[in-house]
């Protein structure tokens, strides 16, 4: 039987591209010179430092389009609140979605079995499997998934005839 598997997934590589550009446009702007401002990548987690809440906007505006132009989808970022880091420094942690949760993993298989569409959906760790008995049932369900969760970047791999 086909099936698919719909994930979610990040670019590491890319997104440390990304980060090390965005550092280097920091470090070049003339309105951060004396500053704390930068972007540091954790394990799954971006962290923006900055000495006012307005350093911090400019640096996601920095940082948002350099991860447009690697190809990451930015609706994978969550942001944090602004925390005082000591003084009148702020920072802010970007928390980078990998895989796919379980809230939203129950939502897509809910999705398709109100569909009436002939479709097994199920959830396997960070990872929703669909089977199906034909190519075409998969592709409508794939069209069908990509019109109704918009929030969240998705991909579809791992196809198997």
């Amino acid at each position: 039987m086909p099936s698919f598997d719909i994930m979610s997934e990040v670019d590491l590589p890319s997104l440390r591209n990304a980060v090390d550009v965005a550092n280097r446009k920091i470090t070049g702007r003339y309105d951060f010179k004396g500053s704390d401002a930068r972007v540091e990548q954790g394990d799954k987690v971006l962290t923006l430092f900055g000495d006012s809440d307005f350093q911090i906007e400019q640096i996601t505006a920095i940082l948002l389009p350099e991860m447009t132009s690697k190809k990451i989808d930015v609706r994978c970022l969550e942001y944090g609140d602004l925390q005082k880091v000591g003084g009148n420094k702020l920072k802010q942690e970007l928390k980078v979605r990998v895989g796919v949760e379980q809230e939203l993993a129950k939502k897509v298989v809910r999705l398709l079995k109100d569909s009436k569409m002939k479709v097994q959906a199920a959830i396997q760790g960070d990872v929703v499997r669909v089977t199906g008995a034909k190519r075409d049932i998969l592709q409508d369900a794939i069209a069908l998934v990509k019109k109704e969760v918009t929030d969240f970047p998705l991909q579809f791999g791992n196809f198997r005839d």
